[in-house]
């Protein structure tokens, strides 16, 4: 078993680094936070812990939908629980975001025209409404700094440069979203909505990557605290961002330090995301 130390760093996102492991990559999950795209100075403790042992979960339960980049947990000892070892895909140039519920940029855009990346809605729905069905809203993927992009299908296929794949991504997209929000509706949570990212390998052309339903890709929401017309308490880094916008901070770095309350708040809301829909404790 090789020491990270020893791998080749790919690349350090907002979140997770990449390592070259032979042909294939060593995936791990930091406990750095980002907001509006700015990554906080002060980390969450076990976060990453948290998007990856969820990553883990998700992906054996959605294998049966569409093959994952996930092959084992069995990873250098001083990332254990926070790492990977993934297939190293060609990653399509769109994120797959699904929506079963009118919030975030989704509510903005049915404001101002009644429809949501070009797909119609009924007049008349609140905010955090549930969709009639879950509808897929591609967007760019930014470089880091930048803001993603809401986009219609038609400009998606354009940037993919294939409408089949790009239709197959949409069906395989909503069959996960809809697994994902069964499960987690069992446990008395909404998933309101979430991104997928997906590649190919040379034994399949749509295979799902990166994280998948984690409080930082997704929109969790206690379904008892649920009511349209309202914006419910969320599983992920709403609460830090509500911090954040109400010091007044203008989203731009630097960031603000964090305080020991919102940061245990944090972990905590992360931790019981987890508990709760996986059903295993942390």
């Amino acid at each position: 078993m090789p020491a990270v130390a020893d791998l080749k760093l790919l690349y350090s996102g907002k979140v997770r680094e990449a390592y070259e492991w032979d042909d294939d990559l060593l995936l791990v999950a930091s406990d750095r936070i980002s907001t509006y795209d700015v990554v906080m100075p002060t980390p969450i403790p076990d976060k990453g812990k948290v998007l990856n042992r969820m990553s883990v979960f998700w992906f054996g339960l959605t294998a049966d939908i569409v093959p994952n980049h996930f092959i084992s947990e069995d990873v250098p000892e001083e990332v254990t629980e926070r790492a990977m070892r993934v297939k190293r895909l060609e990653m399509y140039p769109v994120e797959c975001i699904v929506r079963g519920y009118l919030t975030g940029s989704g509510w903005k855009e049915y404001q101002e025209g009644g429809a949501v990346c070009g797909i119609e809605l009924p007049p008349g729905l609140l905010e955090s409404d549930r969709l009639p069905e879950p509808i897929f809203t591609p967007s760019t993927k930014a470089e880091i700094g930048d803001h993603d992009e809401n986009v219609d299908f038609d400009r998606a296929a354009e940037i993919i440069g294939d409408r089949a794949l790009l239709e197959e991504l949409r069906r395989v997209s909503i069959e996960v979203y809809k697994r994902g929000a069964e499960q987690a509706a069992a446990h008395g949570i909404l998933l309101a909505d979430t991104k997928f990212e997906f590649g190919r390998d040379a034994g399949a052309e749509v295979v799902l990557g990166d994280e998948v339903l984690t409080p930082d890709s997704s929109r969790f929401w206690p379904a008892d605290r649920w009511e349209p017309g309202k914006t419910p308490p969320s599983f992920d880094k709403q609460y830090v961002r509500d911090w954040a916008t109400g010091q007044g901070w203008d989203k731009k770095p630097p960031a603000p330090e964090l305080p020991a309350d919102v940061v245990e708040q944090t972990r905590a809301k992360y931790v019981e995301a987890y508990e709760r829909i996986t059903g295993q404790s942390f």
